[in-house]
């Protein structure tokens, strides 16, 4: 079973540490109060396991209207027990690096003060180890992020709950930012990271934390970027709505195509120049055909995918400029070149194929040069 939280129970101080019951005043010999009762500690997770921000005392409230206050002793790793500081309320808040034991005593009106309540150590070697693994699935705007749970099932009674952190990510040079932030804290092994910005790479870490607050070292640390995407769009044939016919992933804003439109995932007419596909063919064999010069794609895999965000990293190589047969449950990429020497990315899964249309989901980086289409697969090192 596990400990009761921080305390360190059979712990006996020496007589030469504690106080007597019975004292003699100038008005006479008074009786002290009861010793505080049900002491236990918090740490206050810092991200740095070494380093956290405080740790929090916490006991039992005495029903004794005379008590005025209560009194923190501590002590590092040798050496006799110091007063810490004193409160009148049953917590007490010890800032930056805790001290290895404490106690409490409570102190009544006339100054007559409590025996020692039990000690609390804080035992380092109850935290939890690093979560073993992280993985990540690009979205719309957030991450959804999922590692091993290996930390809870090492210590159910012990675990607390897990701390996701986030920092800026350098592509280029392949490297997290050194400012990071907390994301937030979940009892599962995933998280959604949220309303982050399209296009712009991040970096998490994960760590567990106990009951008393002791936090591990962090997972191995994983970049991902959010990137637009849409379901069940249809795109026809020319036959089928020439209006409808054609799709762009992307329109630069300074094109002089449809001005005014909204730039990410427009259904065209079929006979713009500037559209990345149509759909071609009739029925039964229907076709993805690229349309402008810096478009070309290839089919993701060798079988059908369950979703489209089983589309990961995009290939470096294998594209075409050859269209390709739309079929039900299969995912293509496609690689585009805006014009500024650098390559983006589209993914797009097929969901059904009719006479005259398709229907279909898709995504888009707009990281330029980012080949993340949903999962990061190479790990960054903290």
């Amino acid at each position: 079973m596990r400990r009761v939280i921080g305390t360190f129970l059979g712990a006996v101080l020496t007589a030469a540490s504690v106080s007597c019951t019975d004292y003699i005043t100038d008005e006479g010999e008074g009786i002290a109060p009861a010793a505080p009762t049900g002491l236990f500690y918090r740490l206050e997770p810092s991200g740095d396991p070494d380093l956290p921000n405080g740790l929090i005392l916490r006991w039992d409230a005495s029903s004794d209207p005379n008590i005025a206050a209560y009194n923190v002793y501590s002590r590092g790793a040798v050496g006799d027990f110091g007063l810490r500081g004193s409160t009148s309320s049953p917590s007490f808040h010890d800032d930056g690096e805790p001290h290895l034991e404490y106690y409490v005593t409570a102190e009544d009106a006339d100054g007559l003060e409590s025996n020692p309540s039990a000690t609390v150590f804080v035992d380092e070697r109850l935290r939890l180890p690093r979560p073993n693994s992280l993985t990540s699935i690009s979205l719309d705007a957030a991450i959804h992020l999922g590692w091993s749970d290996n930390a809870f099932q090492s210590d159910p009674d012990g675990f607390w709950h897990y701390r996701v952190y986030s920092s800026s990510y350098d592509l280029d040079n392949g490297a997290c930012g050194t400012s990071w932030t907390l994301e937030g804290t979940t009892v599962s092994p995933t998280f959604m990271a949220s309303a982050l910005v399209n296009g712009s790479p991040r970096c998490f870490g994960v760590s567990a934390i106990t009951i008393e607050g002791f936090e591990s070292l962090w997972s191995a640390l994983r970049y991902d970027t959010p990137r637009p995407d849409a379901v069940s769009q249809v795109v026809y044939t020319q036959a089928g709505d020439a209006l409808r016919s054609g799709f762009r992933f992307w329109l630069d804003a300074n094109s002089d195509q449809q001005a005014g439109a909204a730039e990410l995932g427009l259904i065209l007419p079929g006979t713009l120049a500037g559209l990345d596909f149509t759909l071609t063919g009739t029925a039964g064999s229907l076709s993805l055909t690229p349309v402008r010069v810096n478009t070309d794609l290839q089919r993701y895999g060798t079988g059908v995918i369950s979703a489209l965000s089983d589309v990961d990293i995009a290939p470096v190589g294998g594209y075409a400029r050859t269209p390709l047969l739309a079929q039900p449950g299969m995912g293509y990429v496609f690689r585009m070149n805006e014009n500024d020497g650098f390559y983006r990315y589209g993914a797009l899964r097929v969901v059904a194929v009719g006479a005259d249309y398709m229907i279909f989901d898709w995504s888009y980086q707009t990281d330029r040069g980012n080949p993340e289409l949903l999962r990061v697969m190479p790990a960054a090192r903290r």
